[in-house]
């Protein structure tokens, strides 16, 4: 394969581009990274301009493969995960692999009110706030429900520590939720406590928080909680 890339935002945010980097590092897949410093979405943007030369979809994350690029983290998943075979990033079985995909699809596509009431903030520590949010948002509550089942059912099936038994696509879809429930200091029990623990407590993830952490790059329409 030609050199791989992989373009990100601000780690201490950007839950999307947490993806594929956690996966790839994980995997033991070399690549460059370019990150793009969040300053703003709308068209006129650095980060927007820069990004208009690398995707027509203008989002984070977008995966590099010489000049071929690849957006969207279902399909730099797949990308990676049919370039790399023998890494096995899907389960091997036919069922679990489709179980695998069904989960990551689900994450993928939905839990909206899970992100836009717990956004991804690795660097805060806002239990209050997330106290107050279950309170009073069903929605997020039904979001954090359904997660948690998820997890424990696979959890129970394969025997942990991770999702699939060994780490896979699935754990790195999930690592950015792992990464909101810690923020907002969401009250989990028995397996789906210790799955927190040790997805934070892989190589790829504890890298991704100590990056997050050294960024001290505060953007304020980031920071619903602590910029009003």
């Amino acid at each position: 394969m030609a050199n791989l890339r992989l373009v990100i935002g601000n780690k201490n945010y950007s839950s999307w581009s947490m993806r594929p980097w956690v996966l790839m590092k994980q995997a033991g897949i070399v690549f460059d990274e370019r990150k793009l410093r969040f300053d703003g979405f709308d068209a006129d943007s650095q980060f927007k301009r820069e990004l208009a030369s690398i995707s027509p979809a203008g989002k984070v994350p977008v995966l590099l493969d010489g000049d071929f690029a690849v957006w969207d983290t279902l399909a730099i998943a797949e990308y990676l995960a049919e370039s790399f075979p023998d890494l096995a990033l899907w389960p091997e079985n036919r069922q679990t692999r489709a179980r695998a995909r069904s989960v990551c699809a689900e994450m993928h596509a939905g839990f909206g009110a899970l992100r836009e009431h717990f956004p991804m903030n690795i660097e805060a520590s806002l239990p209050e706030v997330g106290e107050r949010i279950l309170r009073e948002q069903a929605a997020v509550r039904n979001d954090v429900d359904r997660i948690t089942a998820i997890w424990n059912e696979l959890l129970a099936n394969h025997r942990g520590p991770l999702l699939f038994g060994r780490f896979s696509i699935a754990d790195a879809f999930f690592a950015p939720v792992v990464m909101r429930f810690r923020s907002y200091g969401v009250p989990l029990e028995g397996a789906a406590r210790a799955y927190v623990h040790a997805v934070t407590a892989l190589p790829a993830v504890d890298e991704w928080i100590r990056d997050a952490l050294a960024e001290h790059d505060f953007r304020p329409f980031e920071e619903p909680y602590r910029s009003r």
